[in-house]
């Protein structure tokens, strides 16, 4: 346990902390607080909209008021930005800093907003802002379970010095004890806070039609267990009920003949119904989720075409008041090409999108409004469902099915919980309310479904942690191999695997005291009957292991036989249903398993396998076939069969004696007689009670190989990144990132002789770091070997700015496959460039030859769908010729502005990198004008 140092905090500080609140502190806040004050870290773990934030705000107060510094990190940017303005009204733009890799304002404040990876890098670099650090607030921490970020949260917890306290702050997960176990076995004192109230309730909601009907009955549930036993309300059972009825009769009728008054087929609510329901039930604003970025865009178009408004005049003035203020840096071009009129008509009427393709000064903009409550409607993906502080009175979900890039795939309760969690606004609502719309076809909206969906509470935190080959050569340099481990086996991810394996430890446990009851009435681990019976076990095995191999060889015989067959062969078949003679039509093809064409005296055709011709035997004659056999013609089958009968009257057929094939070789294999000969010379062979004791000997042999397989199992559970770090190791070894370092056995001054002697062989070297590995210890990117691999390479060299710019696109980018058809790469604007994506191309290549042999994940491959663009941009800064050329494969949809703007940040980042870890100065200099090219227009707006 680690023991903190004694600070003097104490209740003195929470007091004046609540003092300037204007809410009194929950009392989950307030247990965290005084955990806090008290020296502990904490883990927070409420829903969403409960704040947890205030927790992390104490830290940044006792951090202040003790004169040291404090980190607040987020996973997001523009969950950053956010923080760091709440921050700055509170304590002022002099004391509160920002660094989020695009933006980097008041660095060395005593307080710091940023994004994890960059805490992640500066304590791989040993930096000195490091130094007076007494706080890390890590909000969001469940996005922990992300694939990419995943690993980058466990190495900030996990190399944090001792003395820091980490506040954890995460949404309600079912295994926050397990999380919060394992923050202790790392961190020391750590509190545990979990509260699952929601301080705004939430009521549950279908809509079917035009019609709102709870899909609880509350009442019921209140009057019985204080509302702890939801059932779906059975008015909305019968109300669905009706409707489906309807829906069979309407069905039935004849079209143009049903009675007046005839309800007609069930058309789901169009979105301006929806918004007017709510409007008119005084739900609005409102957050409709849809799983598609095109989907809001078309949401906001159709409540565009109908008369739908939610403003008043002046709330219209508000918003062109702010809309104008966002967007006076963008020039009327750019406009032009963002559809900025049409984007701003939505948002005077009360109406706008939300989502990652919007450019962010849109996007930002949304957020301002919805939040002042000047937009009342917002057609949202999930992407806002975290972090970002757009809370809203109600929720509305279309489907309650998304695609996840492959497939459709039902939402989980833990995605229906983060999605919902967005309603009911504290301190503005009394109550928050989830809407999902009914739809007869949507199996997944049906109550039931719905009602497991709004009722599990069980959503665990898995950790995504692995080594990467970033982590690794800086874990190499750190601290070496052997501590590297150490580190490793106190990740969260090898501790989830431990707890996993406990289950299996009582299994094995259980059957080595089973091993040790037999052991006791057979003599003893060594008794007679034991080594007895583990002999015969080996001539059993021996005999399996003959009769496969003779398998194999009649097996590989046959296949020999019928690949050597020519057309026009006559055999025999003598195994299945086309028992007789047939003549071969078609040669075989090349293969495991040949399967000539013949034709059999019964008029069979079809392809024959080794199953129909196991003997191997050599063809009983031929026979001359025309050019071209009609074998699927019945006439040609029937003359061609009769031709083959009159050819193999005179052939000598093998006779029934001989039709399964060869008869059994003898057992000639001498070690398998050897072991025959000791069992029947062994002492225990003439025992009088052998085989009732035998029978026990064998039990315990079965329970012997369940151990070891259980022992296999728990090795492989507990060494898995131990493992994965080593094979990291040896390819990196290989390729000269990592060196045996050589030992300097002498004394300054003196050479090596006898010194040197007197050392012992097995005192080698640990593994050192080399000039390559430390350029690839500076390279944080998903790509950060083949990058590493680039630059060492030189293949990026010789190219200008806009060039560089592009090839560092394709070890960034990934093509979207359900949004828009992204080029293809065959439109490379220059020759250098091509050639310099060639040789990227080539290296990834060789990369992921040497993943496969040592069993590694693999490197994503380059993808040249944003090189024209990114191009076309650090060239011209022209917006309308750039998106255009994110459609050179010409289907018509270009590359939205947002995800324009967020490809270019990334390449900026990485250009960024480059600037400091390319080993050519010229190439430094040419990223650096890189980083000024793309750093213009749409993209400076927003990264400002």
């Amino acid at each position: 346990m680690i023991k903190r140092p004694d600070t003097g905090e104490g209740p003195a500080d929470l007091a004046d902390f609540t003092a300037q609140l204007p809410f009194a502190l929950d009392p989950f806040q307030r247990r965290a607080c005084e955990a806090l004050a008290q020296g502990h870290g904490v883990l927070v773990c409420a829903p969403t909209g409960a704040g947890k934030t205030v927790v992390g705000e104490f830290a940044v107060h006792l951090a202040l008021a003790a004169g040291r510094k404090c980190f607040y990190t987020t996973p997001i940017k523009a969950l950053s930005n956010q923080k760091h303005s709440d921050l700055v009204r509170r304590y002022g733009p002099q004391r509160i800093g920002l660094l989020t890799g695009d933006q980097a304002i008041n660095g060395d404040a005593d307080v710091v907003v940023m994004t994890t990876e960059v805490l992640r890098n500066m304590l791989y670099a040993d930096s000195p802002a490091l130094q007076g650090l007494s706080h890390v607030v890590m909000d969001e921490v469940h996005f922990l379970a992300d694939r990419m970020r995943g690993a980058v949260w466990e190495e900030v917890i996990l190399h944090l010095p001792d003395d820091v306290r980490l506040v954890s702050l995460s949404a309600t997960v079912s295994n926050a004890e397990e999380f919060g176990g394992w923050i202790q076995t790392v961190r020391g004192d750590t509190t545990v806070v979990v509260d699952e109230h929601r301080p705004v309730p939430l009521w549950q909601h279908v809509m079917v039609g035009r019609r709102l009907l709870d899909l609880f009955d509350y009442r019921a549930a209140t009057a019985a267990k204080g509302g702890r036993d939801l059932l779906v309300d059975p008015e909305l059972l019968r109300h669905i009920a009706h409707r489906r009825e309807a829906e069979r009769l309407a069905d039935w009728q004849p079209r143009g003949r049903g009675r007046p008054g005839r309800p007609g087929l069930y058309r789901v609510p169009s979105r301006p119904e929806v918004i007017g329901v709510l409007d008119e039930a005084g739900l609005l604003p409102a957050i409709t989720f849809i799983f598609s970025r095109v989907g809001c865009d078309a949401a906001v178009k159709q409540c565009l075409r109908s008369p739908l408004r939610l403003t008043t005049d002046d709330e219209r003035k508000r918003i062109a008041e702010i809309v104008d203020r966002r967007t006076a840096d963008l020039n009327d071009a750019d406009l032009v090409v963002l559809d900025f009129h049409q984007w701003r008509e939505g948002l005077l009427r009360g109406l706008a999108a939300h989502h990652a393709g919007m450019l962010p000064t849109f996007r930002h903009t949304v957020e301002e409004l919805f939040t002042a409550g000047l937009v009342k409607a917002v057609f949202a993906t999930e992407t806002l469902a975290l972090g970002i502080n757009m809370p809203a009175r109600t929720v509305v979900l279309e489907r309650l099915v998304k695609y996840n890039g492959e497939q459709h795939l039902p939402l989980t309760p833990g995605e229906y919980t983060q999605l919902t969690g967005r309603a009911g606004r504290r301190g503005i609502d009394v109550e928050g309310h989830a809407v999902v719309l009914w739809n007869p076809n949507d199996s997944a909206a049906d109550p039931a479904e719905v009602a497991g969906l709004a009722s599990t509470r069980t959503f665990p935190l898995r950790s995504s942690f692995a080594p990467t080959y970033n982590m690794t050569i800086n874990l190499v340099n750190q601290m070496g191999p052997e501590q590297a481990h150490e580190l490793l086996e106190r990740s969260f991810a090898q501790y989830q695997a431990d707890r996993s394996v406990v289950s299996v430890v009582r299994g094995l446990q259980r059957g080595e005291r089973m091993m040790a009851d037999l052991a006791a009435q057979l003599g003893g681990t060594d008794s007679a009957i034991l080594d007895y019976v583990r002999l015969r076990a080996q001539i059993t095995a021996r005999e399996r292991a003959q009769s496969r191999a003779s398998r194999l060889q009649r097996r590989q015989a046959a296949n020999d036989a019928l690949t050597a067959l020519r057309r026009g062969d006559i055999i025999a078949i003598t195994h299945g249903r086309r028992i007789g003679v047939a003549v071969v039509l078609e040669r075989a093809r090349e293969g495991d398993d040949p399967r000539p064409l013949v034709l059999t005296e019964h008029r069979w055709a079809g392809r024959i396998s080794s199953a129909d011709y196991p003997g191997g035997g050599k063809p009983l004659g031929t026979m001359t076939l025309p050019k071209r056999v009609e074998h699927r013609n019945p006439k040609a089958r029937r003359d061609l069969a009769a031709a083959l009968r009159s050819a193999a009257a005179g052939l000598q057929r093998p006779s029934s004696r001989h039709r399964g094939g060869s008869s059994a070789e003898p057992d000639i294999d001498p070690e398998l007689a050897a072991l025959r000969d000791r069992m029947r010379a062994h002492r225990a062979h003439s025992m009088p009670d052998r085989e009732d004791k035998a029978r026990l000997a064998e039990r315990y042999l079965r329970i012997e190989r369940d151990n070891e397989q259980l022992r296999t199992k728990i090795a492989a559970a507990t060494n898995s990144l131990a493992n994965t770090f080593d094979r990291i190791v040896v390819l990196l070894t290989e390729r000269g990132y990592i060196t045996e370092a050589p030992r300097d056995h002498g004394h300054p001054g003196q050479p090596g002789g006898q010194e040197a002697a007197e050392v012992p062989a097995s005192a080698a070297a640990p593994p050192a770091v080399t000039d390559d590995g430390r350029l690839l210890a500076r390279i944080y990117s998903e790509s950060d070997l083949l990058v590493a691999e680039c630059l060492r390479a030189g293949v990026w060299e010789g190219l200008d700015a806009a060039e560089l710019a592009a090839a560092l696109s394709s070890v960034l980018y990934e093509s979207r496959r359900d949004a828009y058809s992204a080029p293809d790469g065959a439109d490379i604007p220059t020759s250098a460039l091509r050639r310099a994506l060639n040789q990227t191309r080539q290296l990834w290549s060789e990369l992921r030859t040497d993943e496969q042999r040592h069993r590694l994940p693999q490197s994503r491959e380059p993808d040249d769908g944003f090189v024209s663009a990114v191009y076309r941009w650090a060239s011209t800064g022209d917006l309308a010729a750039t998106l255009a050329a994110s459609d050179t494969a010409g289907s018509g949809t270009s590359m939205p502005a947002g995800d324009f703007v967020r490809w270019c940040r990334q390449v900026l980042d990485l250009a960024d990198q480059v600037r400091n870890a390319a080993p050519s100065p010229a190439l430094r200099a040419t990223a650096k004008r890189a980083i000024n090219d793309v750093r213009r227009g749409v993209v400076a707006v927003d990264a400002g």
